[in-house]
């Protein structure tokens, strides 16, 4: 896309990168209206939460769970000197699978705090995703919980393709919880992420996040 097409197609009121994260979720849950946790005050205005946005879909794939998705790590906003980038800001957004969690009373907010706090770490480090990093939550991924679920690794979305939009590459990285054991595995063995993740597909394709996983 050139400057001339991309300021002929959008205006400035245009929330370019973020109608094309809307456009994959609607093919993959059309006629479904998502929850959304938006921040009281914007991370530009000086609010303390880097995403300007969380979306909460409810998938029966596999078995129910719900399916987060962000709006932030990519540039979202109409934005000229971002036209035809390599990648759109960090190049990716998260999503999250959870298995629903009784105490959670059917909304998971806890959740789009985790999303959050990892914005907030590639914000202020400059250090960005890809498939197979890893990463512990210091404690249970959700606060003051009984769960062996207390670190993270990272994975392409199985049911999402990277997409070219107009301000470059966009990958959906998919955390998923890991136990205690399986982060101390990983750290010691660095090669066998990969292999940890296969495993874990062969009883769970998605890679649904289960807080009762032992």
């Amino acid at each position: 896309m050139t400057l001339e097409e991309y300021k002929k197609e959008f205006s400035e009121d245009d929330s370019v990168g973020w109608l094309e994260i809307d456009k994959v979720f609607d093919q993959l849950y059309p006629e479904q209206e998502p929850k959304h946790f938006a921040p009281a005050i914007s991370y530009m205005l000086g609010g303390e939460s880097p995403l300007d946005g969380v979306s909460i879909y409810e998938s029966k794939k596999q078995e129910d769970h719900f399916h987060f998705v962000t709006y932030g790590f990519s540039e979202l906003y109409y934005n000229e000197e971002k036209v035809n980038g390599e990648f759109s800001k960090w190049g990716f957004e998260l999503t999250f699978r959870l298995k629903p969690f009784e105490a959670d009373n059917g909304t998971p907010s806890w959740a789009v705090a985790l999303l959050q706090n990892i914005a907030k770490y590639v914000f202020s480090t400059g250090n960005w995703f890809e498939e197979f990093h890893y990463m512990p939550a210091n404690g249970p991924i959700r606060l003051d919980t009984e769960t062996d679920i207390t670190a993270l690794v990272f994975v392409n979305d199985p049911e999402i393709e990277k997409i070219q939009t107009p301000h470059g590459e966009v990958s959906f990285l998919q955390i998923v919880g890991i136990t205690s054991a399986e982060y101390e595995h990983i750290k010691e063995n660095p090669e066998t992420v990969e292999e940890l993740v296969n495993k874990l597909k062969e009883n769970n394709p998605l890679l649904i996040t289960d807080l009762n996983r032992k």
